[in-house]
């Protein structure tokens, strides 16, 4: 929901291949705004980061579900040279590194960044200097930059599930809550804390309503919810912190009670585990997204899995 993070050293023998394809792929997304490419490599480190033994050769990295001709190439100039000369030219180009810097601040995009850069605004300091260029959730972006780029391990995010449940459940004890992404997949630690929530009030056809809003106010009295970025009717996008920890993202949607368990599936990822069940319920005459599966109705997470024949993972298994 909020910047997407690389992925996990954590158990990687392929952490540094991963590295410098989440670099390129920033690169292509933040300075040539090329989706194309900042997909293939968010795809291809993604692959390289669940292979369980360490690659020796691009030729066996073309192997993996993912990995093209021209990244294993790259991942070939990487073991031979323990460089990468595209990699080197972009760190040349003051310009591509001052736009990949300014789009680590949380609510900068692209299109932002290249503004500041030709108002000659290039580094965090600058960016301090000049903070009525900003709008309110890049200035608190910048103001926690360090603290949000921090991995937050899985005991502290379980310690914030138990306070999001003991509030919410005070509000109304039929909210459901799912903390989505990484988190849900098992991982030891997560970019940020990704929260799903339902009503049995709240339906697709429902009118606008004020649900999400009681729900923040509600974080924020009991001191969980430090700071608001974005609230609209069914999204949250803000902060919490408990005691003396770092300052942590988190996300609240707020999805319809009928579209809960694709929302719950979609967000928990991984990107690629998404991708390829779609692709399965396409070819079984389904139509699968974050919001639905026509034509079908359904009433938990399994139900997907079992109209379309696809073999039931558990979250911990959908890392590829």
């Amino acid at each position: 929901m909020s910047k997407r993070k690389n992925p996990s050293n954590e158990g990687n023998p392929n952490h540094d291949f991963c590295e410098f394809l989440s670099e390129l792929a920033e690169y292509e997304k933040n300075v040539n705004r090329n989706i194309y490419k900042y997909n293939a490599y968010r795809k291809a480190a993604s692959a390289l980061s669940t292979h369980p033994i360490r690659i020796t050769s691009g030729k066996e990295a073309r192997t993996l579900h993912g990995v093209g001709d021209k990244i294993a190439k790259k991942i070939d100039e990487f073991l031979q040279t323990g460089k990468l000369q595209k990699l080197e030219n972009i760190h040349n180009d003051a310009s591509s590194v001052s736009i990949n810097l300014l789009t680590r601040v949380s609510g900068i995009g692209p299109a932002k960044a290249r503004q500041l850069v030709d108002d000659g605004i290039t580094t965090l300091d600058d960016l301090k200097k000049n903070i009525n260029k900003l709008n309110h959730h890049q200035t608190i972006g910048l103001r926690y930059l360090d603290d949000f780029e921090k991995k937050i391990p899985r005991s502290e995010i379980e310690s914030v599930e138990k306070i999001l449940q003991r509030e919410i459940f005070k509000l109304d004890p039929e909210y459901k809550i799912t903390i989505c992404g990484s988190y849900r997949r098992g991982k030891l630690e997560s970019g940020d804390i990704d929260t799903l929530i339902t009503h049995p009030s709240f339906t697709s056809k429902s009118p606008k309503n004020n649900l999400l809003d009681d729900v923040v106010r509600t974080l924020e009295s009991c001191g969980l919810v430090t700071e608001r970025l974005s609230l609209g009717p069914t999204k949250f996008m803000g902060a919490c912190k408990l005691e003396d920890l770092p300052t942590r993202r988190l996300d609240i949607r707020l999805t319809p009670c009928d579209q809960y368990y694709c929302s719950v599936l979609y967000f928990t990822g991984s990107d690629m585990f998404n991708k390829d069940m779609r692709a399965h319920a396409l070819d079984a005459g389904f139509t699968l997204n974050e919001y639905t599966l026509r034509p079908v109705d359904i009433n938990s997470e399994e139900d997907i899995f079992d109209f379309i024949g696809y073999p039931f993972k558990i979250p911990e298994e959908r890392n590829k």
